[in-house]
């Protein structure tokens, strides 16, 4: 299979269809509460959405040595479904109602930090398969360690380089925070609590 052709049906389609999977499952759930008249479920839906998100942080913590607990690589899956999730709950609850811009701005860098996430599991992904695939061709070679790493040491920078791509995702994703929470802000600040 040509290389154009493998790109697309191992990296581009998935993504695609991951970030595609979460705008229609929103849809179809929105629709569905609209047939079945339960509007008011979908205002309640940003609740759970958000405390899956936030659950979702947990990898970040540990990531970060702030905590010590819990697998790195069970909590980066755990990560990337409360986060699918959570978003999914949220875009449901923005689908109810038009007229909240500071919702709908939150809702845009959840999106764009959605997309984010995806591209860095992707491209890293990628990066790590092509690193470690050249590195099982040089070992066929009978190359020694030595000669492996001299010869991956510009892969091996670039991989680096890559896994830096969180240096982008962290201020997209803390830009999301600070609209979500000015959006729960204000909510309760103009809620009619009477």
């Amino acid at each position: 299979m040509p290389l154009p052709a493998r790109i697309l049906r191992r990296e581009v389609l998935p993504f695609l269809a991951s970030f595609a999977a979460l705008v229609l499952g929103a849809l179809a759930l929105d629709g569905l509460l609209h047939i079945l008249d339960l509007l008011w479920v979908g205002r309640w839906l940003g609740i759970p959405g958000v405390l899956a998100i936030i659950g979702s942080t947990v990898y970040s913590l540990r990531k970060r040595r702030l905590i010590q607990r819990g697998h790195p690589a069970r909590l980066l899956r755990w990560h990337e479904v409360l986060a699918w999730s959570g978003s999914l709950l949220v875009l449901v609850h923005a689908g109810v109602h038009f007229n909240a811009i500071l919702g709908w701005l939150a809702v845009a860098a959840m999106l764009i930090n959605v997309g984010s996430g995806l591209t860095g599991k992707f491209i890293l992904d990628r990066s790590r398969r092509r690193l470690e695939e050249a590195r099982q061709r040089m070992r066929e070679r009978g190359l020694t360690e030595a000669e492996l790493e001299d010869r991956l040491y510009w892969d091996s920078l670039t991989f680096d380089v890559v896994k830096q791509w969180r240096l982008v995702h962290f201020p997209i994703t803390l830009a999301f925070a600070v609209l979500a929470t000015a959006h729960i802000v204000a909510i309760f600040l103009f809620w009619g609590w009477k």
